[in-house]
């Protein structure tokens, strides 16, 4: 009897995987995507001749796009699909990829940027949506996680690929390779995944949710059988789909509107989740990382090495937060995240402080440098097992099934706002005060744990169509 009853579910688990690892090969391009400038800012420094403001303006160009994006993916995903959306959001990484691998000049540059970031913004709403609404409530947690790891996976790759081309054209990112520079190819990179991702979409079945919602009951049901198994009911998840459909009509803008200060109080949830991911600095770490090292005196080369080991902790610290959050919860590990960050934020804010500025270049002396380094990679070990991911699985699920498209684009529009505003404004206060502008991370680090234990609900094995 048993034997009987695990197989269909391990057919289950088999394709729901693949149908979850496919979509979330676009949180890898948004990995990728996002990280892979920290190899190539002084590259494109001195390529251009520009300072640091057009540099952080270019830099953080792509935040803005991925802004617009997250805000029109909801849209775009009700009426093209998810798979469909998806193949667009690939497109546009490939295009972009081979435009800021080919740009003549630093505005031309910051355009393809933009475009790269209206991808990553799609991809950032269209994944989690499309994973929560495919996957079984009891891997639903696991599956989402999927979008981080992904994410993680991306960040990895690109500091590996960094390492690997700046190696290849001898050390420095502004030396030619086959007729480009290092750093032409780091951005260009990325076109090989964009290519693998149009495949994959094409490949994975559309969301149940949207096929009830399109009238395309039949293959609803064939969706339902292919991630649910033979042993589920199909017709009984279809009514209970259809039953909450009944209620909603097609969501807007409008329909976010609540009593608190204009929104209901989950989409503010939303987007305080999403600010306080951001604004805990850890995006500091993977764009200006590399420049960052060697400001104190760390030479090229293996500053990318350290970023890139900092992206191993990375992919470590996903790996943990996969293995507990269905079991753990999504409130514990918040915490647990929240009271790590704080403490290593703090212990990095203390030994910056410890700089002393020689010329133009800081010196820090070795114990406090070796602290700085030791800080960072547990900050990013206690943000990748905590916020990291659970703040996506969070967005995917814990907004009424009427409103979540909607909700979670306004949500992630707010969380690149918030990446663009810590992304532009960091060369300045490093430049002005290094240690100060850590205290700043490791105060809004502290305040993000008082917000998750007053305000955060958990959402463990709930279905989706009982959010509301």
């Amino acid at each position: 009897m048993s034997a009987t009853v695990t197989e269909p579910g391990r057919v289950r688990l088999g394709r729901v995987v693949f149908v979850a690892a496919a979509a979330a090969v676009g949180g890898f391009l948004f990995g990728y995507d996002s990280a892979v400038i920290n190899g190539a800012v002084t590259g494109i420094q001195k390529h251009f001749q520009v300072g640091a403001v057009a540099t952080g303006a270019t830099v953080a160009a792509a935040l803005l796009g991925s802004a617009a994006g997250a805000w029109i993916a909801g849209g775009i995903a009700d009426r093209l699909g998810r798979p469909r959306a998806m193949r667009l959001a690939a497109a546009l990484f490939a295009v972009s990829s081979i435009g800021q691998a080919l740009p003549f000049a630093i505005w031309d540059l910051a355009m393809w940027r933009v475009l790269a970031g209206v991808a990553i913004g799609m991809a950032s709403v269209i994944v989690p949506a499309y994973i929560a609404e495919v996957a079984p409530p009891a891997y639903r947690g696991r599956l989402a996680s999927f979008q981080q790891l992904a994410i993680v996976l991306g960040i990895a790759v690109s500091q590996l690929a960094n390492y690997v081309i700046v190696r290849i054209a001898g050390g420095d990112v502004n030396n030619t390779l086959l007729g480009l520079q290092a750093w032409q190819w780091m951005l260009g990179a990325c076109l090989v995944p964009a290519v693998l991702y149009l495949v994959l979409a094409a490949k994975i079945p559309e969301s149940p949710r949207h096929l009830v919602s399109a009238g395309r009951v039949g293959e609803a049901r064939e969706v339902l059988r292919e991630v649910e198994g033979e042993g589920a009911d199909p017709d009984e998840r279809v009514a209970e789909i259809r039953a909450v459909l009944r209620t909603e009509g097609r969501a807007s803008l409008r329909d976010l509107r609540g009593p608190v200060a204009g929104l209901l109080g989950v989409v503010w949830l939303g987007i305080a989740l999403s600010v306080f991911q951001q604004f805990v600095g850890i995006n500091v770490i993977f764009y200006y990382s590399a420049s960052l090292w060697q400001s104190v005196g760390i030479a090229q080369s293996d500053s990318l090495l350290i970023s890139l080991s900092t992206s191993i902790v990375n992919i470590v610290g996903t790996f943990v937060a996969i293995a507990l959050v269905d079991r753990v919860g999504r409130r514990p590990l918040l915490l647990i995240g929240s009271a790590g960050m704080t403490v290593a934020l703090a212990t990095a804010a203390w030994a910056f402080g410890a700089g002393a500025a020689r010329g133009d270049a800081v010196s820090i002396p070795q114990a406090q440098a070796t602290m700085a380094l030791l800080a960072a990679h547990v900050f990013v070990l206690f943000f990748a097992l905590s916020w990291g991911v659970v703040v996506w699985v969070l967005l995917g699920e814990m907004f009424p099934n009427r409103i979540r498209a909607v909700a979670l684009s306004v949500a992630a529009a707010a969380q690149w706002i918030a990446n663009w505003l810590i992304t532009v404004t960091f060369p300045g206060l490093a430049e002005w005060n290094l240690a100060g502008a850590y205290v700043g991370y490791a105060c809004f680090a502290a305040l993000s744990f008082v917000l998750v234990l007053r305000l955060v609900p958990e959402t463990k094995g709930r279905r989706l169509e009982e959010m509301g």
